[in-house]
């Protein structure tokens, strides 16, 4: 037995030898790499990132090549530090710090020193690398972006950072990545997938040839380019009327949910955030407190519908056998809620409103009547708020609505237990939230959800998921793009709104929107605007709203119009919503007076009314 021991130990040890040979050279690749670290070079390949396009296939972003320098810190040599500064236009200090960068990454492994060089520059360093050991030059592409506007649509691309590496073991430092926008949303469809070589290395670290001829290199997969639904002529055009004005233009096609036009204003160019300028561009953008151009208005912003949040009051009233189309509500220029509490009305002495004539007149005693009266028919306030509040969320108000794009807020449509919160004792009911019944008080919403309220009203009942992307590579989009969203009022009721908004446009508040040849229906809306300074509520000038579609039998267009400190609905957002359904319908406009009016409009000293404490009353 002895004799056989050793025979045995040898055969077992062999074994077990060519068994974990076979793993590491067959089958564990990371285990090569680790063991052979010092002989493998892994290089990556990256296909071009997917090219962007508008709804008519238009290009929007493209690429362009750049440069990347690559270090390894292992194969430095002394070099001549002021002509290298030079030449990369970067200071002595910056070039330590990167150094060590690189060192505290890997002193064997290949990482990027300075990103994005750009063609012209590439030339100069190409002629002089030859002479600095360790730095070799690595071919990227990046984005070009062709809609010096929209960024808020596109977004941009930049360079991962620790956190993102360590969460992703895809990316590596030096890569990009999608940010904000279609970018950001569709990372994996535009970026594709990166092949890798992996090549054998000499004792003097020269590449010999590819690792065992190649059969662990893998190659990258085709990014997808991306068609939106963005009408770029319509997009540019709505950017040209948003000139001097801040606030946001959304049009969607009812139809489909295809958003046309997502016009955020003020905007800038998506390319100053590309390059090694970008850190300095960003935050001079992020500096311009007024302005606030990195601020999404049409998204993130979040405000008081006002009169336009009527029509969904009327709505719930017609549903819930409040009112019919004929109910007659009395208006003595206001409406007492309580012994002395009164809403004021720009109707005359003794106006009479049915429903039609309380819709283009804008009536804020018939609907706060009819808010309060679909609230009271119930056993309790809370009970009726809380029904109130479904019919209000059936139409999107309140959620993120779960279209595709990144940036976002929900807005606020309160409940009973929001109340409760401020009157622990019960101590309110439906006269106490009157305001919601004009679109104030505690209700916030967001230019697309109020975009998407037109779609709803244009489809009789029913609405899409708000979207920015068409098709991928010829690939359908997502299903939940294609279902219908219903709301919970009736469609019947629809006709009785529409027609009350058709003669807003025809004898109501908004007939400075009227198009020749085409029924447009829509209704306007004027909301407050208080900002807090010090503790103290300022008011500054109401924000001018609109929302409708065209034409009234066959919606192609809903829009949605948000001019901050734009005084009323009429004044600027409703010319400038009938000018885009213009614009879209006839590929022209005809009204040049309207047109001259919009472009000369200029509100930038509003804006600048809180920086002048003088311009503005306070409400204690």
């Amino acid at each position: 037995m002895k004799n056989r021991l050793l025979p045995i130990l040898i055969i077992l040890s062999t074994i077990i030898f060519i068994l974990r040979l076979f793993w590491v050279q067959l089958i564990n690749i990371d285990d090569v790499q680790l063991s052979n670290k010092n002989s493998v070079q892994r290089v990556y390949n990256y296909p071009d990132r997917g090219y962007i396009f508008d709804r008519n296939n238009k290009l929007l972003v493209e690429n362009e090549p750049y440069y990347d320098l690559m270090i390894v810190p292992k194969d430095l040599k002394e070099i001549d530090t002021i002509e290298f500064c030079r030449i990369l236009k970067i200071d002595k200090k910056t070039l330590i710090t990167k150094i060590n960068k690189a060192k505290k990454f890997s002193r064997i492994k290949s990482s990027v020193f300075l990103s994005q060089i750009s063609k012209s520059d590439y030339a100069i360093v190409q002629e002089k690398l030859w002479k600095y050991k360790g730095f070799s030059i690595q071919r990227k592409s990046n984005r070009n972006y062709l809609l010096n506007s929209a960024s808020n649509i596109l977004g941009y691309i930049s360079e991962v950072n620790d956190y993102e590496i360590s969460d992703n073991t895809y990316y590596e430092s030096g890569e990009l990545i999608g940010r904000q926008g279609i970018e950001k949303a569709y990372e994996k469809e535009l970026r594709g997938l990166k092949g890798v070589n992996y090549y054998q290395k000499d004792k003097f670290n020269r590449i010999t040839g590819s690792y065992k001829q190649g059969i662990y290199d893998t190659l990258y997969k085709l990014a997808n380019d991306i068609n939106l639904t963005i009408d770029y002529n319509l997009q540019t055009y709505g950017d040209s009327l948003m000139i001097n004005k801040y606030g946001s233009i959304i049009a969607i096609e009812p139809s489909s949910g295809e958003i046309l036009a997502l016009v955020n204003a003020p905007t800038f160019d998506p390319n100053l955030l590309i390059g090694r300028d970008r850190s300095k561009n960003y935050i001079n953008l992020k500096n311009d407190t007024i302005g606030k151009p990195l601020f999404d208005r049409g998204l993130q912003g979040q405000y008081p519908p006002g009169s336009t949040f009527k029509l969904v009051n009327a709505l719930i009233a017609l549903q819930e056998n409040v009112i019919n189309d004929k109910t007659i509500i009395y208006c003595n220029q206001g409406h007492y809620y309580s012994s002395r509490r009164f809403m004021k009305c720009h109707c005359n002495i003794g106006t009479i409103n049915n429903l039609d004539k309380a819709i283009y007149n804008s009536c804020n005693t018939y609907f706060a009547n009819i808010y309060k009266q679909s609230i009271e028919k119930f056993p309790s306030s809370s009970i009726g708020m809380d029904n109130w509040k479904k019919h209000v969320s059936s139409f999107g108000f309140g959620n993120f609505l779960g279209y595709d794009h990144p940036t976002g807020r929900p807005g606020l449509i309160p409940d009973s237990k929001y109340y409760n919160k401020w009157y622990p004792k019960g101590g309110w009911k439906a006269a106490t939230t009157i305001s919601n019944g004009i679109g104030q008080g505690e209700i916030l919403t967001t230019p697309m959800q109020l975009a998407n309220l037109s779609a709803a009203i244009a489809n009789r009942g029913w609405f899409k998921t708000p979207h920015l992307v068409k098709k991928i590579s010829n690939n359908d989009i997502n299903e939940k793009f294609k279902i219908k969203n219903y709301t919970t009022i009736d469609s019947i009721h629809f006709e009785k709104v529409i027609e009350g908004m058709y003669n807003v446009i025809e004898k109501g508040t908004a007939q400075n929107a009227k198009i020749k040849g085409i029924k447009v229906v829509g209704k306007t809306g004027t909301s407050e605007n208080f900002i807090k300074i010090n503790g103290k509520r300022l008011q500054l000038t109401d924000h001018s709203v609109f929302i409708g579609f065209a034409p009234k039998d066959d919606p192609k267009i809903a829009i949605a119009v948000f001019i901050e400190n734009g005084y009323w609905g009429t004044r600027w957002a409703a010319p400038i919503a009938s000018l885009m359904m213009e614009k879209y319908l006839n590929e022209k406009i005809n009204r040049n007076y309207l047109e001259q009016y919009i472009y000369n409009g200029n509100l930038i000293n509003e804006y600048r009314k809180p920086y002048l404490k003088s311009n503005f009353k306070i409400n204690e």
